[in-house]
């Protein structure tokens, strides 16, 4: 499907108005034709709906769910870098992300495929990427994941 907003449709997405950073840094930051995001959290309707460290307060479900809810907040603020559209986006580069786990938790992957399944699913094969998945103490608002981006757009 060549209009991304038809496939959003399609799939029942309705991306949510980009959040505002709670922080002294930029949401996202255009370099030639990459868009930098910061990392994104897990917000739904201004909320973040599952809180605390994968495999003791959320499940792995759960945790899939909360990088599904970082990669919609990603495509928000890639979005509102294209000036509303999604169509400019030529690549999904890269993504990272960070779990909330314990130290013996080793599942990050899994996790962090809630985003990257989410990419793939809107762009197709330009929703590929490169990508870490990282373990963590903690994260900012108790929030179980985060994931930063990387986007190429023309």
């Amino acid at each position: 499907m060549n209009n991304l907003n038809d496939k959003l449709k399609q799939l029942g997405i309705e991306l949510e108005k980009p959040s505002v950073p709670a922080a002294n840094y930029i949401p996202y930051n255009v370099v030639g034709n990459l868009v930098f995001i910061s990392g994104q959290l897990p917000f739904q309707n201004g909320q973040i709906p599952i809180k605390g460290i994968v495999g003791k307060d959320v499940t792995m479900e759960q945790g899939i769910k909360m990088a599904e809810l970082c990669a919609l907040a990603l495509l928000s603020q890639v979005k509102n870098a294209c000036d509303d559209d999604l169509n400019r986006v030529v690549k999904v580069i890269k993504l990272g992300g960070f779990v909330a786990c314990l130290p013996n938790f080793t599942q990050h992957p899994e996790i962090i495929n809630g985003a990257s399944d989410l990419m793939v699913k809107v762009f197709g094969d330009k929703g590929k990427h490169s990508r870490f998945a990282v373990g963590v103490p903690s994260l900012p608002r108790n929030a179980p994941v985060e994931v930063e981006g990387i986007f190429e757009i023309n």
